[in-house]
């Protein structure tokens, strides 16, 4: 890979990472119905040229939307909301890896080689080390909400190797359309005090959702498309696993998360669990995807 690819690698996986950031930073002044869809709101009107209808696909697309847009994002960001640090939400959400390894076994009619399952039991256990840890344990909730929502990305990505055809901005935009009304009335429904929230918003609390858009979705999906539009999958797929590992790092740096021996032995546990499931053997083809 060229090294200006590798830069830009570099900087969709720093844009995934400031999203854990920017995720928790936003839910400490929104609710996370409210802000996962400001976030899509924002995203929709970016993308609105877009927009378009998708004969034959519109089925596979709002399954996604409701999937990945609806299910995963809100459980992600309700994670952070009640975790106590960054880096557990930033390496369990990793488990959509393993997860979509399951069930394209179920759904694809996929194999299972016993180096892959022993990365998935790598990462599983990595988790639940992460348990244990005393920050993580007394907020059990975040961990739960946070593997339901890696769950959640599992099914999406299923649900996108079945769809052929579809632009990676087609796609957004129409998750957005989805997401954000679907979002507003979980919010009316289940959160209050939405329009005192909005309006004592200060300009930084409203460039969290801003930044979720543009920064993860925009650049960060805009240039693993470009990538994998240049490079094959087994090339461009492991070098987007420095997104957990960045996202610990912003959380010790900009977050004050402190890192405990258990967090660092089950974050090593699990992302090396990644690695083997994702990173494949030389001579055989990945057929991985990113989130």
């Amino acid at each position: 890979m060229k090294p200006g690819d590798l830069l830009l690698a570099l900087l969709a996986n720093a844009a995934w990472a400031f999203n854990f950031i920017a995720g928790k930073a936003g839910v400490t002044q929104f609710q996370p119905f409210l802000f996962t869809s400001l976030r899509f709101a924002v995203l929709l009107l970016v993308l609105l040229p877009f927009l378009r209808w998708l004969p034959g696909r519109m089925g596979g697309v709002l399954g996604i939307a409701l999937v990945q847009g609806v299910l995963h994002f809100s459980l992600i960001f309700a994670s952070l909301e009640a975790s106590g640090d960054i880096a557990s939400v930033a390496i369990a959400s990793q488990l959509y890896v393993p997860f979509s390894a399951l069930l394209a076994v179920v759904m694809l009619g996929e194999t299972l080689d016993g180096r892959r399952l022993l990365g998935m039991t790598s990462a599983f256990g990595g988790v639940l080390v992460i348990g244990f840890d005393p920050v993580v344990f007394h907020h059990l909730d975040a961990l739960l909400l946070v593997t339901a929502g890696a769950l959640a990305m599992a099914v999406a990505t299923i649900q996108m190797r079945r769809l052929q055809g579809v632009g990676v901005f087609a796609l957004q935009v129409w998750i957005a359309l989805c997401a954000t009304p679907a979002l507003a009335l979980l919010s009316l429904l289940f959160e209050d005090g939405q329009w005192a929230t909005l309006r004592t918003a200060t300009t930084l609390e409203l460039a969290a959702p801003v930044y979720s858009a543009l920064g993860a979705s925009l650049v960060g999906h805009g240039i693993v498309y470009h990538l994998l539009g240049r490079y094959p999958v087994s090339i461009t797929t492991p070098l987007l696993l420095l997104n957990p590992v960045l996202a610990v790092a912003f959380g010790v740096l900009l977050w004050g998360d402190v890192l405990t021996w258990k967090l660092i032995l089950g974050g090593v546990m699990t992302l090396a669990g990644i690695v083997v499931i994702t990173v494949p053997v030389p001579g055989r083809q990945a057929t991985t995807t990113s989130g």
